[in-house]
C-alpha cells in the first residue's frame, strides 16, 4: 500500500512540473502579427469588462482573439490586459491578459 502511495505522489509531483513548464514556455516570432481591427460593440450589461484582443498560440503560429465582453469571476478584481514582449535574441511572444 505504501509503494502504491509513493508511486501516487511522485506521479503528481512530475506531473504538476510539466504543466508549469508547458504555461511558462514562450513562442517568439521575429514579426508581431497585424493587429485585427474589432468593433466594440454596445456592453450587454454594466457587469461586463471589455477584454482586449489576445493572441493564443495554435499551429505554429499565433491566432487572434477578438476582443469580448465578459463578467469578471468573482468580486473586487480587474483585468490585465495581454501584451507583447520582445526578448532581444529571440523576438517577440504574448503574454496573456489576466484577472488580478
Amino acid at each position: 500500500m505504501k509503494k502504491r502511495w509513493l508511486i501516487g505522489c511522485i506521479a503528481a509531483i512530475v506531473f504538476t512540473g510539466s504543466v508549469q513548464v508547458a504555461h511558462a514556455q514562450h513562442y517568439y516570432v521575429t514579426v508581431r502579427p497585424a493587429e485585427p481591427v474589432v468593433v466594440r460593440p454596445v456592453a450587454p450589461s454594466p457587469h461586463h469588462v471589455w477584454v482586449e484582443n489576445e493572441w493564443v498560440w495554435r499551429g505554429g503560429a499565433y491566432v487572434a482573439v477578438p476582443g469580448h465582453w465578459i463578467v469578471p469571476p468573482r468580486g473586487r478584481v480587474r483585468w490585465v490586459p495581454g501584451h507583447w514582449v520582445h526578448e532581444p535574441g529571440h523576438g517577440h511572444y504574448w503574454v496573456a491578459g489576466h484577472w488580478v
